[in-house]
């Protein structure tokens, strides 16, 4: 599990900093990739990674200003001209629905693969067996989320020396133990996969919040999260400001991480008035509150460790 940033700006695009986009990488964890929000060129930004356009499955879109949707109409389409074909979910405040619709329609974009849109309001909008996400109402200009992305509890480390002491070679047997299924062994002996795992593995939390000012939400969100990536557009002496624009200070995002008791805090939406000497101040001034701090830059991966217990 990987944070990958493909935008950090704010407003609009800088030669520093795109516009917001970032993604979640779940390789490991699923062989996919989901993306929060989608601002402009965020196609052209993921021209210059890794990342495979058909491997995107989710995009969470925080709210509907046009630094995080502008991109979105343009990846689709691209996504079907690259062979992907798998379904795609994007999920959003109400309105991405005709968003969407009104721009595929207008610009006869067909799609090769099937694409839901969910339009989100507090609570869970996802959940399966891996993960769960919820979603709360933050306090900006317009209707703007955050999400809480929590991996549910890994069952532990198999135990293989262990298992080849009790004689059972590498094989099916073991995916079953691993999966929680007892195995008999050729002796006729019930090995219980509870004797043969470490302890279970701590699912990680990442809460990745749209534009907003401080706010309760945001850290209910973030509570005990491996990760938050909170947006400090504007700089701690310029408190007003910021809440005149329903924004958040670096000082502000240091004392949401603070309270919510996290591990690591990630400034972005990060506005253009900064050069690169500024971010260095941005990011001290959160460390002031907050010591785990950095601040995102275009094309910034974080890696998201799993908890030793």
């Amino acid at each position: 599990m990987d944070i990958f940033f493909l935008g950090t700006g704010a407003g609009v695009p800088a030669k520093l900093r795109n516009v917001t986009s970032i993604a979640l990488k779940l390789l490991e964890e699923r062989g996919a990739v989901w993306l929060f929000d989608c601002g402009e060129a965020t196609q052209h930004q993921i021209l210059h990674t890794s990342i495979k356009p058909r491997r995107i499955e989710k995009i969470f879109i925080t709210h509907l200003h046009g630094d995080h949707i502008y991109g979105l109409p343009g990846l689709l389409a691209s996504r079907s001209f690259q062979g992907g074909e798998s379904l795609v979910t994007v999920y959003g405040p109400p309105g991405i629905k005709d968003y969407l619709n009104i721009s595929l329609k207008v610009s006869r974009t067909c799609l090769r693969y099937h694409l839901e849109i969910i339009e989100i309001d507090e609570g869970t909008v996802f959940e399966d067996e891996q993960f769960t996400v919820e979603a709360r109402l933050l306090d900006h200009g317009i209707a703007s989320y955050g999400y809480r992305i929590v991996e549910k509890d890994r069952p532990g480390t198999l135990l293989v020396d262990k298992l080849k002491a009790e004689g059972l070679k590498p094989g099916p047997e073991y995916k079953k133990i691993k999966e929680g299924i007892a195995v008999k062994t050729d002796d006729g002996r019930v090995l219980n996969p509870s004797d043969f795992l470490g302890p279970p593995q701590k699912g990680r939390i990442i809460a990745i919040l749209g534009d907003t000012r401080p706010c309760e939400a945001g850290v209910f969100l973030a509570q005990n999260a491996s990760l938050l990536i909170h947006e400090a557009t504007f700089s701690g002496n310029e408190e007003e400001l910021a809440r005149e624009y329903f924004h958040s200070t670096t000082i502000q995002a240091g004392k949401a991480a603070k309270k919510a008791q996290v591990k690591k805090l990630c400034l972005t939406h990060i506005s253009s008035r900064y050069d690169k000497e500024g971010w260095v101040q941005l990011a001290e001034e959160a460390r002031t509150v907050f010591p785990e701090t950095i601040i995102a830059e275009d094309f910034m991966e974080v890696p998201i460790s799993i908890d030793k217990q």
